[in-house]
């Protein structure tokens, strides 16, 4: 062998469906893609509803404020658990955390259906939220955690694309339950329907893997390697890929682990922990600030300044968006690790940019002088303008924030990035209406000025994470003196060790100089490793420390 191991040199190259490891591990992903479907049906679920007369009715057509919270009482309830939602997932792992999230939804689902009152559905929205911040906590850090390495990017990306799957199955159900008239049915059918992936996650979570990262975390090495021996060796605990992966997460996690008790505080003590938090803070806002939300929630407020007033009409443009959305995420999200996550970013917020620019311009001019032309180019402009956010804030918003995000501080970074969301929710779901009652499309120029601010800030700050592993992608944002200072200088000192001890054997001669050959650092001084020797000394520990039969395989 005249170079050292990485992963690419043992996954298993075959297509997926063929190796029976991963196609356990990615039916078990798949249930923890519901996550994202059951938040994209209840998002897009308060929305629709506002399309149905029988809910309108029930509720005396709420306006103003009172509409506000209720599409906003979601968001209040999941702020309300985000700073409790990474001690149940860290605490009590993975699973159980998405357990306790689906639980306390299915209580909020049956009161939402049994509402007979305004305060009674609030409420129950506001359960609906405080329960699904626990899935979402977890769900993403279990998918991208068990995923086989060559398919975590493209899998963690297809997380949030589901958002969308949820979004559709709302749309159409209630474009086809708004023709129920004179019954509630035509809201509490789809407000029942909601219960489903959750009724799914909570009976079947228990038969998917915990995260191996999770185990070994807790001192349960064994169990560990028995779960990446089963989903990723395709059976084996000693294939060479198990032992990589294993020695690679423990290596890192020992280290994590010596600089002690995570506190919220140590997501910005360092350097690297800052540069993360400021590109996680800034797709927080980024995600809802950039207009999407105009549509995204209030739907009924647009199409009507556009001339469109019939309900048939607006369910029917709601139902197609939510399809097209989910094509073009999809798609995108097939393509991320080929593409790579910087340019799909700087090509979706230049086309935002761009397109919501001419969405304002012809919102203006229907507005002021009633042009049927510009309505009907307001309408391709909404599609437009999501086709170029589908391709990076859908597929890449949790992917991207999740693999920059070491394991000692992911769940808790996670969770930053879902309180950002809130805020910016909550105050797009406040104002929007209101502003869009007083100011109508001048409210629009916020957006196209945020548009333009994103922009520049990606260009600066984001950076490419393409080809790496989670350990590696850590080091990345960690820069060179720092990045895993308490790994290099163990490394080091085993490395002299190595170097002063006496050769015995020829073969063991052979391997020394191979190992003085391909380990740069251990040729100079220790304040000159770099971040790049640390890997190669961690592929040469991994693939040393394997069985003969894995370094056969």
């Amino acid at each position: 062998m005249d170079h050292w191991p990485s992963v690419a040199d043992l996954v298993d190259t075959r297509p997926w469906y063929q190796n029976r490891g991963i196609l356990l591990v990615n039916l078990c992903v798949g249930l923890a893609l519901l996550t994202s479907y059951t938040s994209g049906f209840d998002g897009s679920m308060s929305n629709g509803l506002q399309l149905v007369d029988g809910w309108q009715d029930f509720f005396h057509n709420p306006t103003g404020s009172t509409l506000g919270l209720l599409t906003n009482v979601q968001n209040i309830g999941g702020l309300i658990a985000l700073p409790f939602a990474p001690l149940v997932t860290d605490g009590l792992g993975r699973r159980k955390a998405m357990f306790v999230g689906g639980m306390i939804m299915l209580g909020g689902v049956v009161l939402q259906v049994q509402s007979l009152d305004v305060s009674q559905f609030i409420i129950a929205r506001g359960l609906i939220g405080f329960g699904i911040a626990f899935s979402v906590n977890a769900a993403p850090l279990l998918i991208t955690e068990v995923a086989y390495p060559t398919q975590r990017s493209t899998i963690t990306a297809m997380y949030n694309s589901m958002w969308y799957v949820g979004s559709i199955v709302s749309a159409w159900t209630t474009f086809g339950t708004f023709r129920m008239t004179g019954s509630t049915w035509s809201w509490r059918i789809p407000s029942a329907l909601q219960a489903l992936p959750s009724l799914l996650q909570c009976t079947l979570i228990w038969f998917c893997p915990e995260s191996p990262r999770w185990l070994i975390s807790k001192g349960k090495d064994q169990e560990a390697k028995e779960v990446l021996g089963k989903y990723h060796g395709n059976g084996d605990v000693n294939h060479p890929l198990v032992d990589y992966e294993f020695h690679e997460i423990k290596e890192a996690i020992e280290v994590e682990e010596e600089l002690g008790h995570v506190s919220w505080l140590a997501l910005f003590q360092t350097p690297g922990n800052r540069r993360r938090m400021r590109i996680i803070i800034a797709l927080g806002f980024f995600c809802q600030w950039s207009g999407n939300g105009l549509v995204s929630y209030y739907i009924n407020l647009i199409l009507e300044g556009v001339g469109i007033e019939a309900a048939a009409t607006k369910t029917l443009i709601n139902g197609i968006l939510q399809i097209f959305n989910f094509v073009m995420a999809l798609t995108s999200a097939l393509f991320v690790e080929r593409i790579g996550r910087r340019k799909i970013f700087l090509a979706s917020n230049a086309g935002m940019l761009l397109v919501f620019s001419i969405w304002t311009v012809t919102s203006a001019l229907f507005q002021e002088t009633a042009s049927r032309v510009a309505g009907n180019i307001t309408i391709v402009m909404i599609f437009l303008y999501y086709g170029f956010y589908d391709i990076a804030y859908t597929p890449l918003l949790v992917a991207y924030a999740v693999e920059i995000l070491p394991f000692r501080i992911r769940a808790k970074g996670f969770a930053v990035l879902s309180i950002t969301i809130n805020i910016a929710l909550i105050f797009n779901q406040y104002v929007t209406p209101i502003a869009l009652d007083k100011i109508g499309w001048k409210y629009y120029l916020f957006y196209v000025g945020f548009l333009a601010f994103e922009l520049g800030f990606i260009f600066l700050y984001l950076w490419e994470t393409k080809g790496r592993t989670l350990e590696q992608t850590a080091v990345l944002f960690d820069g060179e003196p720092e990045a895993d200072a308490l790994f290099v200088e163990e490394l080091s000192v085993q490395a002299r060790r190595r170097e002063s001890r006496k050769i015995s054997s020829p073969e063991r001669a052979i391997r020394v100089e191979r190992r003085v050959e391909v380990y740069p650092s251990m040729k100079r001084p220790e304040s000159q490793v770099t971040t790049s020797d640390v890997y190669e000394m961690k592929s040469w520990q991994n693939w040393e420390g394997a069985s003969p039969r894995s370094r056969e395989n």
